[in-house]
C-alpha cells in the first residue's frame, strides 16, 4: 500500500539496567528488551515462552538440517506439517512465522520484526502445551565449505547467543490475532514493528519484474547459436524482456567461474560489460547472482565495481543461516549496496524480519520453498496446498520471492519433475493469479522467453500486473483451502483467486472495494483444466452487481483486471 497506519498502546517496565517495551495493536502484540548499559554486553540466553491454555492445532514448518551436527543450518524452505502442539516432534525446531488455530474463535501467528545484529528466534516444544523460543549460539568459527564451497560452515560457538553494544534494541517479539484467516493476508505488523529507514532519497530503488535464467534451464529455442550461459543467450533475454517493458535480467549461477567464491572471474564465454551495455540500451537493467562466501569477501568492492559497470542489483543466495554474524551480513550488504544503488533479493535466506523497511533497496527475500522446487520434488510433494498456506503464514512476515510463471502446466496426476523443462502443480491460471496474491517488488517470470512469446495473452497479463500497490484488500480465504486478494494500481485492481486441489466455485464480493459497475478482464480455468491444466479462458464483460463468479479448477485459480 502507499501508506502504513499505525496505531498502539505502549507500555514500558524499567529495570535497572534495561527496559521490557510491549505494544498492544489492534492486531496483535509485541514486546522487546531495550538495554540502558553505558557498557557492551553478552547475551547468554533470552526466554521467550508460548504457553497455551488448550491443545491447539499448528502449522510448523520444522528445520530440515543437512547435517545433524549443525542444527540451525537450513535453507528455511520447509513445508507445513498439521498437527496440535502436544505432537509437536520431539526435539525438532521450526522456523518462524508459526501459525496456531485457535479453535473455532481466532488465528495467531508468532513471529518477529526489527532482526538487526541478533540471532533469530526459533521454536521449541517444552512439553504439554508450551513451546519456547530457542537462538543459534554465536558463531566462532567459521570455515568456507558447503555447496559449490560458497556457504559458511559453522565449526565452534561461543556460550552465548549475541554480543551487544551499549544501548541495544533487541528484536521485537509478534503475536497477532485474527478473528478471520483472511485477515493474516493483509498485516503490516512486521513492517511497522521494524525501525525507519533513513531519512535518505530512495527514489532510484526501482521495483520491478525479472525475465530469469536459470528455472527455465537456459532452455530457448529457434535461435541460431547454443544457448546456454554465454553472451548471445542473455541478449536473447534482454530483447525478450524490452519487448514486453521487463525492468531486469538476471544472470543467475554461472556467469562466475564456479567453486572459485570469486565475484571477479567471469566465465570466459560472459562478456559482462557488453551484457550491461547492451541491456542499457534497450532499457533493461542486469541483477547478478552471487553465493554468500563471494560476497563476504569484499562487499564493498563488489558493489562499487559492478555499480560502476552498470549492473542494477544483487541476488544473493546460499547464507543458509541466521546467527549474529549471519544477521549482520544482511545488514551490511543493505548498507553497502545502499551506498551504490544497488537492489538485492535475498535467496538461501532466513524468512524477512523487517530489514526491507530501514533498507527499502532489500527489494524481496526467498525463505520459502518456491516453484523452484518443482524442478525435483518427488510428485508426493504437494505445492497446490502449500501455495494456499502461505500467504496467511510465511507472507505474514513480508515478501517472497516464489518465482511463479510457469507455462507448463500439470494437474496432480501428471505432475513429474523435469530438471531441464520443469512445470508446475495446478492450472495455467493459477500462476497467472499468484501475481497479484504474493507480495513480491521484485518478481520473477520463471519460464524461457521461448514459451512466453507462444503465450502472448498470458505474457501480457504477466509483464503488465505491477509489482508495488497503492491499496491491499484480503477479500476472503481459509487456510490450506484457498485465497482471494485485491490490490490496486492507480484506478486500476487486480485480484488473484486460488485453491487447493477441491474445485471451488467463488463468488467475488467487490464491495470491499466500493465497486458495483466496473469493466472485467477475467482469467478463468477452461472447463478441460481438471485434465488439461494449461486450459484457460480469456474474457472481458461489464458487471454491474459488485459480483464476479468463477468456477476454480482442482488446482486452480483466476486472475482478474477491473477498471
Amino acid at each position: 500500500r502507499a501508506a502504513v497506519h499505525v496505531q498502539y498502546n505502549e507500555l514500558t517496565l524499567r529495570y535497572k539496567t534495561f527496559d521490557l517495551v510491549f505494544r498492544a495493536y489492534d492486531e496483535g502484540m509485541a514486546w522487546r528488551f531495550v538495554s540502558r548499559s553505558k557498557d557492551s554486553f553478552t547475551v547468554r540466553n533470552e526466554t521467550a515462552e508460548f504457553r497455551f491454555s488448550q491443545d491447539v492445532e499448528a502449522a510448523v514448518p520444522y528445520v530440515q538440517a543437512d547435517d545433524p551436527k549443525l542444527p540451525f543450518m537450513n535453507s528455511f524452505e520447509s513445508y507445513y506439517e498439521i498437527h496440535p502442539v502436544s505432537q509437536w516432534k520431539e526435539g525438532q525446531m521450526a522456523f518462524l512465522p508459526v501459525s496456531f488455530k485457535m479453535g473455532n474463535l481466532w488465528r495467531i501467528n508468532i513471529a518477529e520484526s526489527d532482526l538487526l545484529d541478533y540471532p533469530g528466534m526459533y521454536l521449541r516444544h517444552n512439553g504439554g502445551k508450551l513451546l519456547s523460543g530457542t537462538f543459534a549460539p554465536y558463531p566462532n568459527d567459521v570455515e568456507q565449505g558447503g555447496y559449490n564451497m560458497l556457504q559458511g560452515m559453522v565449526r565452534s560457538v561461543a556460550d552465548c547467543i549475541a554480543r551487544q553494544p551499549a544501548g541495544a534494541s533487541l528484536p521485537w517479539r509478534i503475536i497477532s490475532v485474527a478473528t478471520e484467516d483472511r485477515q493474516l493476508l493483509d498485516s503490516d505488523l512486521v513492517y511497522a514493528l521494524s525501525r525507519p529507514a533513513a531519512d535518505a532519497d530512495w527514489s532510484w530503488v526501482k521495483p520491478g519484474k525479472v525475465a530469469w535464467d536459470w528455472w527455465n534451464d537456459w532452455n530457448i529455442t529457434g535461435v541460431e547459436f547454443r544457448a546456454g550461459i554465454n553472451t548471445d543467450t542473455y541478449k536473447y533475454y534482454i530483447d525478450f524482456a524490452s519487448a514486453n517493458n521487463i525492468e531486469y535480467v538476471i544472470l543467475d549461477e554461472g556467469w562466475s567461474v564456479n567453486k572459485k567464491a570469486d565475484l571477479m572471474q567471469i566465465v570466459p564465454e560472459i562478456d559482462l560489460p557488453e551484457i550491461v551495455r547492451y541491456a542499457e540500451s534497450r532499457g533493461v537493467g542486469i541483477i547478478l547472482w552471487a553465493g554468500y562466501w563471494a560476497m563476504n569477501r569484499d562487499i564493498e568492492g563488489i558493489c562499487k565495481h559492478y555499480s560502476e559497470m552498470g549492473v542494477k542489483g544483487f541476488k544473493v543466495d546460499f547464507m543458509n543461516r541466521d546467527d549474529q554474524i549471519m544477521v549482520d551480513f544482511y545488514t551490511k550488504v543493505a548498507q553497502t549496496a545502499a551506498k551504490y544503488h544497488l537492489l538485492v533479493d535475498f535467496h538461501g535466506a532466513f524468512k524477512p524480519s523487517g530489514l526491507q523497511r530501514p533498507y527499502p533497496n532489500v527489494i524481496n527475500h526467498e525463505g520459502v520453498a518456491g516453484l523452484e522446487q518443482m524442478k525435483w520434488a518427488r510428485p508426493s510433494v504437494d505445492q497446490v496446498t502449500y501455495d494456499v498456506q502461505i500467504p496467511f503464514i510465511r507472507m505474514f512476515a513480508g515478501p517472497l520471492d516464489y518465482t511463479q510463471g510457469a507455462m507448463r502446466n500439470a494437474t496432480r496426476s501428471n505432475y513429474r519433475p523435469v530438471n531441464s523443462e520443469p512445470m508446475s502443480q495446478g492450472t495455467r491460471c493459477r500462476q497467472l493469479a499468484e501475481y497479484a496474491i504474493f507480495e513480491a517488488p521484485l518478481t520473477m517470470l520463471c519460464d524461457s522467453p521461448s514459451n512466453y512469446m507462444r503465450e502472448e495473452e498470458c505474457t501480457e497479463f504477466i509483464a503488465s500486473c505491477p509489482t508495488v500497490w497503492d491499496e491491499t484488500v484480503a477479500l476472503d480465504g481459509k487456510i490450506g483451502e484457498y485465497v482471494v486478494i485485491a490490490r490496486r494500481s492507480g484506478s486500476v485492481w487486480y485480484v488473484g483467486a486460488i485453491c487447493n486441489w477441491t474445485p471451488r466455485d467463488i463468488d467475488i464480493d467487490l464491495a470491499p472495494l466500493g465497486i458495483e459497475a466496473a469493466d472485467v478482464t477475467l482469467f478463468r480455468d477452461g472447463v478441460n483444466a481438471h485434465h488439461a491444466a494449461r486450459d484457460y479462458k480469456k474474457e472481458s464483460f461489464s458487471i454491474s452487481d459488485g459480483h464476479i463468479r468463477v468456477h476454480l479448477a482442482p488446482g486452480g485459480g483466476a486472475a482478474a483486471i477491473i477498471r
